[in-house]
């Protein structure tokens, strides 16, 4: 299908416009008065869906644009639950959620829940990938129909936040940038808005609001390892689960000003003035044009300059986390662009980042690379990548959490696409979470339902308690995985391989290249 053909799909499947209800016709249980208004929700079988709901009380167009979220009002109306929000503007060839219809009002929610009446349940509020410039809610993946039914003891949240152009761009240095001191950081001021919000109003759905876990994959992950860092976020949250995704995905301020002075020039504009006349179609347009990468940045003032050593320091250590990476990481996107767009891509990153590096590095790069095995037309680098992009820093963040005392669980997943490319790549394990093994474009087929249905256990059961291990009357082939915390010594991390779930010593796995690889990470993204 094209874009339009996708758009189209999901309209059907969720889309629509929520009204106000006013003259009372509607199913009094299923509506939930929230502190800025009363929602209605629909629900299917025994799952409750309420897709929507604002966490703002402005939304961030007109003047609004590129300043920090609103926070909510009161406010005694009734309104419409039924469908979901346009998505946040992004790049409709990275993600299917950005193949819907863009707006900039786009801070909304969705909750899944079980029609049961208990309370104080569990909530695990997922924040989606997508490169921090790409993606949304609306993607069929991230509806929790299926993961809620399976585990109707927790409640599911799903989050939007502004991406690109209009989420992660820094204008502080124009002159008359002084009245936009957030812009540089505005999706992760989103998602805390978002937690705040939820912690409000969670209790009236039936959820506990001091038992949140955030979860998130790729920038949903770095999202989800980023926000212990933004000042007064832990009051909204106690646990994290990232998936494929750290810290290090991050900017300085310099490069944030030189992707805004590029955007500047292509657009022919001076002033942030002349930036707010410009409509979020060409905004995105020029963005593409000039390749701008919109990571968060360390800014030193909601990010600080060095995430690694914040951990370090104790950032997160009064949180529970558990992070882990994929077995072929890059792999994904060598599937998705082919083998010469990936090669192009490859060419123009080297050129910007890894021909920088100092000499001595770069040769222990250049020989970790002639070392791997596989097809040389792609194999080397993708590797490489993997490690500096995603397999190095999860192996770090739970370096610095355990350093620091606190606790880190560490997964390394390597069930296996049956394509040749795709191995285990980037995001494959998204299907097996979300309980949705129809969904095969990546993983090439559907894994094996035990195996599955464990991986959910334990993120369920991290949820719950801080601790994924399962006992043997909770796993579901009745045998006992206990997962053991990252430590200093033996570095023991949880494999996940669909026949054999199983703990092991870093060392035994071979994970990360301790002289090699491991040291990039002082770069962040290479």
């Amino acid at each position: 299908m094209d874009n339009n053909e996708i758009r189209e799909a999901l309209k059907a499947m969720y889309g629509g416009e929520n009204k106000q209800i006013t003259d009372g016709s509607y199913d009094p249980s299923l509506a939930v008065k929230c502190i800025n208004g009363t929602f209605v929700g629909r629900k299917k079988e025994n799952i409750i869906t309420y897709r929507g709901i604002p966490y703002v009380g402005q939304q961030p167009v007109g003047s609004l644009r590129w300043k920090a979220p609103v926070d909510t009002t009161p406010d005694d109306g009734v309104y419409e639950a039924y469908y979901n929000a346009k998505s946040a503007y992004g790049n409709a060839n990275l993600e299917v959620g950005s193949m819907y219809y863009f707006d900039e009002n786009c801070l909304y929610l969705n909750i899944f829940k079980s029609d049961d009446t208990s309370d104080k349940k569990p909530v695990m509020v997922w924040i989606h990938g997508g490169a921090f410039e790409a993606g949304g809610t609306i993607d069929p993946m991230f509806d929790c129909h299926n993961f809620v039914q399976e585990n109707p003891d927790v409640i599911v949240v799903t989050v939007a936040y502004r991406l690109g152009v209009m989420g992660f761009l820094h204008l502080s240095h124009l002159e008359d940038g002084k009245d936009y001191p957030d812009s540089q950081n505005l999706g992760l001021l989103d998602q805390v808005k978002a937690l705040k919000w939820v912690h409000e109003n969670i209790a009236g759905f039936g959820g506990d609001p001091d038992n949140v876990t955030i979860f998130g994959e790729s920038a949903g992950a770095a999202s989800c390892s980023m926000l212990p860092l933004i000042k007064g976020s832990h009051q909204y949250f106690k646990r994290l689960i990232a998936e494929s995704g750290s810290i290090n995905q991050t900017r300085t301020p310099e490069e944030g000003i030189k992707c805004t002075n590029k955007l500047m020039e292509t657009l022919g504009c001076k002033t942030v003035a002349d930036l707010l006349k410009v409509d979020g179609d060409k905004l995105l347009e020029a963005s593409a044009v000039v390749f701008l990468h919109q990571f968060p940045e360390r800014d030193g003032i909601h990010l600080p300059t060095n995430t690694f050593e914040a951990y370090a320091n104790g950032a997160a250590k009064d949180l529970d986390i558990l992070v882990g990476c994929n077995k072929d990481e890059m792999d994904f996107f060598v599937f998705c662009w082919g083998v010469e767009g990936w090669n192009q891509w490859v060419a123009e990153r080297k050129k910007e980042k890894f021909d920088q590096l100092p000499a001595d590095e770069k040769a222990l790069a250049e020989s970790y690379m002639k070392e791997v095995e596989g097809d040389s037309s792609y194999e080397p680098d993708s590797k490489l990548f993997s490690q500096s992009w995603f397999i190095a820093p999860t192996i770090r963040i739970s370096e610095e959490q355990t350093k620091a005392g606190g606790k880190a669980f560490t997964y390394y997943f390597t069930a296996e696409s049956p394509d040749p490319i795709m191995k285990s790549g980037h995001a494959i394990e998204l299907a097996v979470v979300f309980n949705h093994p129809e969904m095969t474009e990546d993983t090439g087929r559907a894994f094996d339902e035990t195996f599955s249905k464990t991986i959910r256990k334990m993120w369920v059961q991290f949820a719950k308690t801080g601790n994924p291990s399962l006992t043997a009357d909770q796993s579901p082939d009745g045998k006992a995985k206990e997962w053991p915390l990252y430590d200093l010594k033996d570095k023991q991390v949880m494999v996940l391989d669909e026949q054999n779930i199983h703990p092991a010593k870093e060392a035994d796995v071979k994970i990360v290249d301790w002289e090699r690889t491991y040291p990039l990470t002082k770069y962040y993204v290479l």
